[in-house]
């Protein structure tokens, strides 16, 4: 029988000082390193398949549906895949997470080497793969402030935010490489490779996590609940929430319509789009660094200030007249490096203020209501786009973006953050 959920979620910032104990850096980098080689495997793996799509059908409807079966299961599901990793074993989440993903790409390489692939088989593995990752990213989120002492978080999240980097770069070349040395089946086979690296640290090292006891525990939809009252009630997440979820849906519209910007605006065809997000891959590896060295801080003067110059320098770039293209590079791989700069003590601050057992599910939340933002933001921009044209809709959105991430230092509440967050450090 489910036990009654508190009408108050426990204080967000009683998160207590964890220590993983000796030998914690072999056990985190063992874990780290197979996690980011299934990563960018998996990355491969996305190209690989829009590539076969796009080779395939050549239209643009396949490659929306592709889109939609690739990011929103993961965005619906992610506030229970977060409630799943608070509850239970996030090792073995992440095993089974890992290894569902590779049997569908087993299947597919079956399907491709008999020569009986079709369209919906493709979507339907997909859409399964973007399902196991709403459990298996809360989980990795939530495992790291127990894998390494609250010291090192701060270079734990840059040096999650440079693995982004690095799979932008790496995704398209690689797959294409693998597309040219090897039958798709085979390239596919790549993915199934990585998930095993990424599975076999999982086996040997365990990870600490803080539960609540089976006696204590109340239904999974009660516990979900539990983790969106942690949010609501602690009166600094909530306020932070709302203002990020702001700016993506102000900012999110622009990653979709950079293609769109480089052919009207600078003349560019497909190079220049893989140039400027090569540069964009380089700006977060950057970012990514910064943050690992520098270990900030004034976590949520970063944040603000991060975003914001991350919206302007995207404005700044679409301001670029169109015969200087090599300035508007330039300007995006800024807006790259600041948006990491402000997104990784971001995910800092999330890991030091909210208890662990907690963490997966207020984690996933930031993610459902960021990929939720997504649509979002380009039905609102979308009709403002064909009114006053692609470049003139960048600028509005980076001035606006940025004027809404600075909007934070008028609150009080996020303001003092920090000092609040200092005064609890021992």
């Amino acid at each position: 029988m489910d036990l009654p959920i508190p009408q108050t979620a426990p204080a967000a910032t009683d998160a207590p000082a964890i220590d993983p104990g000796l030998g914690w850096q072999v056990r985190f980098w063992s874990i780290f390193v197979g996690q980011a080689l299934s990563l960018i495997g998996s990355a491969l793996t996305q190209f690989v398949l829009l590539w076969w799509i796009t080779d395939t059908t050549g239209s643009v409807s396949a490659l929306a549906t592709a889109g939609l079966v690739a990011l929103l299961p993961q965005a619906l599901l992610g506030p229970f895949g977060g409630t799943f990793a608070d509850r239970y074993s996030r090792r073995l989440i992440m095993i089974v997470a890992d290894l569902v993903s590779a049997l569908c790409m087993v299947v597919l390489i079956a399907l491709f080497l008999t020569e009986s692939v079709e369209l919906w088989h493709v979507f339907t593995m997909m859409f399964v793969r973007s399902a196991m990752q709403a459990f298996q990213q809360p989980a990795a989120a939530a495992s790291t402030a127990m894998l390494v002492p609250a010291s090192f978080l701060p270079r734990a999240a840059g040096l999650n935010q440079s693995l982004m980097g690095i799979m932008t770069i790496a995704a398209a070349p690689l797959g294409a490489l693998a597309i040219s040395l090897m039958p798709m089946g085979w390239a596919l086979g790549i993915d199934v490779a990585t998930a095993v690296l990424g599975i076999v640290p999982l086996t040997i090292f365990a990870i600490p996590q803080q539960r609540q006891p089976s006696q204590e525990r109340s239904g999974i939809w009660r516990e979900f609940r539990e983790g969106v009252l942690t949010v609501w009630d602690d009166p600094f997440l909530r306020r932070l929430y709302a203002l990020m979820t702001a700016v993506i849906v102000v900012i999110m519209p622009s990653f979709t319509l950079v293609p769109l910007l480089v052919k009207e605006h600078f003349g560019g065809g497909s190079t220049e789009v893989a140039i400027i997000e090569s540069l964009s891959g380089l700006g977060m590896i950057a970012g990514g660094a910064v943050v690992a060295v520098l270990a900030p801080k004034r976590l949520i003067l970063w944040v603000l200030l991060g975003f914001a110059a991350s919206c302007f320098t995207m404005a700044l770039g679409a301001l670029t007249p169109g015969h200087i293209f090599w300035l508007a590079v330039v300007w995006w791989g800024l807006s790259s490096l600041t948006f990491i700069m402000g997104n990784a003590p971001l995910t800092i601050i999330l890991q030091t203020t909210v208890p662990n057992h907690l963490q997966g599910r207020v984690l996933s939340l930031m993610a459902m209501l960021m990929g939720l933002a997504a649509p979002m933001g380009l039905a609102i921009t979308t009709p403002v786009g064909e009114a006053i044209g692609v470049r003139w809709l960048f600028v509005v959105l980076g001035v606006a973006g940025g004027s809404v991430a600075l909007f934070g230092f008028l609150s009080p509440v996020i303001r003092d953050a920090d000092k609040r967050h200092s005064s609890k450090e021992p």
